[in-house]
C-alpha cells in the first residue's frame, strides 16, 4: 500500500464501498408516492393516439384513461392530472368547452373518479389553451392581448365545474395576475373548501414546451412571454409565490423542473407548504430521444433526473415516468 505521509484520518470513499453502504446513506430518496402523472385524454377518438414527440406517451380515449388511472393505484403513485383536447371544432375564442360540464376534461374527470375514488389525487389542469382556437390561456381583448380580469371570470367558472366533476385539486397553469385568490372564492363560494388548489408559482416562458404543445393539439398564435416568467428572474418568483400564499395555495410548483432547479431550492427553503416541480415533455422527450441513440441509460437517466428534482426540494413530481419509475423503485 501506498504511503503518502500525513493524510486525513476520514475517508469519505468509506461510505461509498458497497450498493448497501450507499444505500444506508443516501441522503435523498425517491418514492411512488412521490410522483404524479401527467395524462391527456382526446375527445372523439376510439384508440390511443401517440404523441410523435413524446416516445410512449398517449393522448387516451376516456377507456385507456381510466385503465391508466387503475395502473397508476396499482404503482403506489400519488396522483393524475389530468389534460383535455377538445375536438378542433369545439374550440372558440372563450374556450367554453372548458366550462361546459359535458365538455371533455369534465367527462374525464367523472370518468376517474368513478374508477379510483379517493385512491388517487385526480387533479385538473384550470387553464384555457386546451380549449380556445388562439392557443392562448386566456381571454383575447380587442387588440388581441390577454385581458387578465376577463379570464380570471373564465377561471373561476373552470374551478366550479372540475370541483363539480369531481376534481380533488385544481392546478391553475394561465399565470393570471390574481388567478390563486379568485380560485378560491369561487370553490368556497359553492361549498367546496375540501378542494385544494396547486398553484404554478414559478412557470418560466420556456423552449421547453414543445412536445407539450403537440400532445394538447396547441392552436397557439406567438408566444405567452408577457404572462409566463422569464426565465433570466428569480426574485421575480419569490414575489410570485409571496403573493399565491397570501391569496390562499395549498401547495406550490416550480415548472419546468431540470433547468430550474435553482428556483426550486429557493422556493422549497421558503415556504411551509408542499412544493412540487413539473418535469416537463422536453425534458422527458430529450432523455428519450439520447436513449434511442444509445447516448445515455435510459432507465439510470429517468432516475437520476428524478433524484436531482427531489433533491433541489420537490415534495411532489409530476413526470410522464411517473407509473414506470414507480415500478422501478419497487
Amino acid at each position: 500500500m501506498t504511503t503518502y505521509g500525513s493524510f486525513p484520518g476520514t475517508r469519505p470513499r468509506r461510505l461509498r464501498t458497497t450498493p448497501v453502504m450507499r444505500r444506508m446513506v443516501a441522503e435523498t430518496r425517491l418514492h411512488p408516492a412521490d410522483f404524479i402523472l401527467p395524462a391527456f385524454v382526446r375527445e372523439g377518438v376510439s384508440e390511443p393516439v401517440p404523441i410523435s414527440s413524446m416516445p410512449g406517451v398517449f393522448q387516451h380515449t376516456r377507456e385507456t384513461l381510466k385503465k391508466a388511472a387503475a395502473e397508476a393505484v396499482e404503482a403506489g403513485i400519488s396522483g393524475i392530472m389530468l389534460f383535455g383536447v377538445p375536438a378542433d371544432d369545439k374550440k372558440d375564442a372563450l374556450g367554453t368547452c372548458g366550462t361546459d360540464p359535458d365538455g371533455i376534461l369534465q367527462v374525464a374527470l367523472r370518468d376517474v373518479r368513478a374508477e379510483v375514488g379517493d385512491d388517487l389525487i385526480v387533479m385538473s389542469d384550470l387553464c384555457l389553451d386546451e380549449f380556445t382556437d388562439h392557443g392562448h390561456c386566456g381571454v383575447l381583448d380587442a387588440d388581441g392581448r390577454v385581458d387578465n380580469d376577463a379570464t380570471l371570470e373564465r377561471y373561476a367558472e373552470m374551478a366550479q365545474v372540475q370541483a363539480d366533476a369531481g376534481a380533488h385539486v385544481v392546478g391553475p397553469s394561465g399565470m393570471m395576475d390574481g388567478q390563486i385568490g379568485v380560485i378560491r372564492d369561487a370553490l368556497d363560494q359553492i361549498g367546496r373548501e375540501d378542494v385544494s388548489i396547486l398553484a404554478y408559482t414559478a412557470k418560466y416562458s420556456s423552449a421547453f414546451y414543445g412536445p407539450f404543445r403537440e400532445a394538447v393539439g396547441s392552436s397557439l398564435r406567438g408566444d405567452r412571454k408577457t404572462y409566463q416568467q422569464d426565465p433570466a428572474n428569480i426574485r421575480e418568483s419569490l414575489r410570485e409565490l409571496a403573493l399565491d400564499l397570501e391569496e390562499g395555495a395549498d401547495m406550490v410548483m416550480v415548472k419546468p423542473a431540470g433547468p430550474y432547479l435553482d428556483i426550486l431550492a429557493r422556493v422549497a427553503d421558503a415556504v411551509d407548504v408542499p412544493v412540487a416541480a413539473y418535469q416537463i415533455s422536453g425534458e422527458y422527450s430529450m432523455v428519450e430521444a439520447a436513449a434511442e441513440k444509445g447516448w445515455v441509460d435510459r432507465d439510470k437517466a429517468i432516475l437520476e433526473t428524478l433524484t436531482g428534482i427531489k433533491r433541489a426540494g420537490a415534495r411532489n413530481i409530476l413526470t410522464y415516468w411517473a407509473v414506470e419509475a414507480a415500478r422501478m423503485l419497487r
